[in-house]
């Protein structure tokens, strides 16, 4: 059953996702993303479609950015809902070098909110002078 506001679980969510990637903690992420959620990159030259095993897999070979002492950097920009059992929430961080930006499709089932679909691209991130 869903609580009196999806709002509250879409954002607890994107905590773990944000502390998953932060952390480079698979085990985090994939408690958010669905079994059958897909990880595309859109960047020309850089082009990736990979299943979740797939990515959780390239989470463990991550040097995380939390080990570094990189300062956090993470947002949600927008949450819509199509009905009770869709939500997309674009999202921005900055790690690694880069500037991303995720289109997030999540899905209500099973009693929960998961990430079916993780579409992004990125930008290196300019350097302040």
């Amino acid at each position: 059953m869903h609580k009196l506001n999806p709002y509250e679980d879409i954002i607890s969510v994107m905590q773990s996702y944000f502390d998953g990637l932060y952390h480079a903690d698979s085990k985090i992420l994939a408690n958010v993303f669905h079994p059958d959620a897909r990880y595309v990159n859109t960047v020309v030259g850089d082009y990736m479609n990979f299943s979740r095993l797939e990515y959780l897999d390239i989470i463990d070979q991550r040097t995380p950015p939390a080990s570094s002492g990189e300062l956090r950097n993470d947002q949600i920009l927008s949450i819509v809902f199509g009905g009770l059992h869709m939500a997309f929430v674009m999202a921005e961080m900055t790690m690694m070098g880069r500037k991303y930006i995720d289109f997030l499709t999540l899905t209500f089932d099973e009693n929960s909110w998961r990430i079916m679909s993780k579409v992004f691209t990125y930008t290196l991130k300019q350097e302040e002078v």
